[in-house]
């Protein structure tokens, strides 16, 4: 279902068919009891035995609403409900439910479950789609446990290979095939695109600008692209004492310039410019030595492709020069490419349409962070329902989001599932 399939009117659910909040709240704070941590966030990473919990949940209460549960060989998890013509294409509804080490309770998890609530609130109401209905959780969207993220949803769009994905490690050497198998969760479905009607992803904002602007609803029209850098700079270690400023091959006098650079790179391209620089290792890493290798680890992200391009290439030329001036050798590895990608037209209008009619506030807007459609945009129709959270927070155990902001949200799933389902 593309832009073209939408003009004919699909048939509409009543307005006042509407999600039961406190059930979807009850669901939510349930799993956030999985690999709850101290501070109320969650600890859920890939492949973990309370990842496992957590999928061993999400399949129980699919399996209660008579669904016909699948795992394909990445371990995606697949849970479909029949429609009345089980050979129409389905329509795909799904997130995530691993989370980062010190996570949040909403991140990824609320997309899954606020499909299983759509689920539940059709069947109560005893209503049939045409088409089936399914609920995906994709394997390690996260991917702080195995780089790069969104392995799951990557293998099924061809992007990453499975053996490629099953040799990813995790730094104390564990494979993700060996710990896929040691959860249970290695299944028989082949792990390759599929004809979809239409995929839907509901996920907090993780950004502050819904809230900001007091909008309930945002229309996600697309994801920004990134770039994941590793710069590695190699000098000459040596006695921090005796050793004088001018005759050291210090890393330290390229990645100061370097990491400046890469803020006022992504300020140049505001308000959509971004660079993160997340993480430093030092070799050999001690209080009175000049390090002889510093590998630093550089986030660069725009919506736009050109532009996204540039703020790459510019950076990787701002790097041999400075690793030149420091008279150090510099190297620049391409860890993750995460394309610019645009939603389908006629989804995006018909969550805009949809929010509209339900009564809420909405916006068009891209989206900061990468999710799992980033992929099913590739081989079938794909957009996004975003919802405030607090502060904007994400990827914290802070990570919070109001019942009614949430309730909203699977609503508007809700109503766009139901009409992509019977057109």
């Amino acid at each position: 279902m593309g832009a073209g399939t939408m003009g004919k009117k699909p048939q509409e659910l009543d307005g006042g068919v509407r999600i039961d909040p406190d059930r979807l709240w009850t669901s939510l704070e349930t799993m956030a009891r999985i690999g709850a941590t101290g501070r109320g966030g969650c600890d859920r990473q890939a492949l973990t035995d309370e990842d496992r919990a957590g999928r061993d949940q999400f399949v129980e209460w699919a399996a209660a609403l008579g669904c016909r549960v699948a795992v394909d060989q990445i371990g995606n998890i697949f849970a479909r409900m029949e429609g009345a013509d089980p050979d129409a294409a389905p329509v795909l509804i799904g997130s995530h439910l691993d989370t980062q080490a010190t996570g949040g309770r909403f991140d990824g998890v609320y997309g899954v479950l606020a499909g299983i609530e759509v689920l539940r609130t059709l069947a109560e109401q005893g209503l049939h789609a045409r088409r089936p209905i399914e609920i995906v959780n994709w394997t390690n969207e996260e991917g702080c446990r195995f780089a790069p993220a969104m392995l799951g949803s990557g293998v099924v769009a061809e992007t990453f290979t499975l053996d490629y994905a099953y040799a990813r490690t995790d730094r104390d050497g564990h494979s993700l095939g060996d710990e896929l198998a040691r959860i249970g969760y290695v299944g028989a479905e082949p792990a390759r695109p599929r004809s979809l009607a239409a995929a839907f992803e509901a996920h907090i904002e993780q950004g502050p600008i819904l809230e900001a602007e007091r909008t309930t609803i945002g229309v996600v029209t697309g994801i920004q692209g990134a770039y994941w850098l590793d710069v590695e700079l190699t000098g000459s270690a040596c006695h921090a004492g005796p050793t004088p400023m001018e005759a050291r091959r210090d890393p330290w006098r390229a990645a100061v310039p370097i990491i400046d650079y890469a803020f006022a790179l992504a300020a140049e391209r505001g308000p959509w410019g971004r660079a993160t620089i997340g993480n430093v290792k030092i070799h050999p890493g001690s209080r009175n030595t000049v390090p002889e290798r510093l590998v630093i680890s550089v986030d660069l992200r725009h919506p736009e492709v050109g532009v996204l391009a540039a703020m790459e290439a510019q950076f990787r030329e701002r790097v041999a020069l400075f690793a030149t001036d420091a008279r150090v050798d510099a190297r620049v590895d391409t860890v993750w490419y995460m394309p610019p990608t645009q939603f389908d037209p006629g989804l995006i209008d018909l969550i805009d349409r949809t929010a509209g009619a339900l009564g809420y506030s909405r916006k068009r807007m891209v989206s900061g962070a990468g999710h799992d459609s980033l992929y099913t945009a590739r081989y079938a129709p794909t957009a996004m329902i975003f919802v405030p959270c607090r502060d904007g927070l994400s990827h914290n155990e802070a990570e919070d989001a109001s019942l009614e902001d949430l309730a909203a949200g699977a609503n508007v799933l809700l109503h766009a599932v139901w009409a992509a389902a019977n057109a």
